[in-house]
């Protein structure tokens, strides 16, 4: 092993490429998700065990800015996670799995992703 090979443990001067990048969103969208899921199963116990519940959540997400930042994010993680997910089928498949193929999809998955997101956005807002 040749031991005068430069090596580079300081993560931060690393300069990724889109897709890595997007990859790596791809998962942290997914653990937000998992974690989402804990106000989302809140929302939906408490809007299904009575109409007082079920008005005391329509409020909180009507008026309460909070609860619509929470759930602008969680769809925001939804989004970006789906259009994602798709890239990484279409790459399951063989589809643009060359470096050029990789970084145009890389490219679809954020213009689509912030689409969605502030159509996400205009939605709960």
């Amino acid at each position: 092993m040749n031991s005068k090979r430069p090596v580079n443990l300081d993560l931060s001067t690393i300069q990724f490429p889109l897709p890595a990048l997007t990859s790596i969103a791809h998962r942290i969208t997914g653990v937000i998700l998992f974690i989402g899921l804990i106000f989302a199963f809140w929302a939906l116990d408490t809007s299904l065990s009575s109409p007082a519940g079920f008005a005391a959540v329509t409020d909180a997400l009507a008026h309460n800015f909070l609860a619509k930042l929470i759930a602008w994010g969680l769809l925001s993680a939804l989004a970006f996670h789906f259009v994602a997910g798709i890239k990484h089928l279409l790459m399951d498949i063989d589809i643009g799995v060359t470096l050029e193929g990789g970084v145009k999809k890389a490219q679809i998955t954020v213009v689509v992703s912030v689409v969605l997101i502030i159509l996400a956005g205009v939605w709960v807002w």
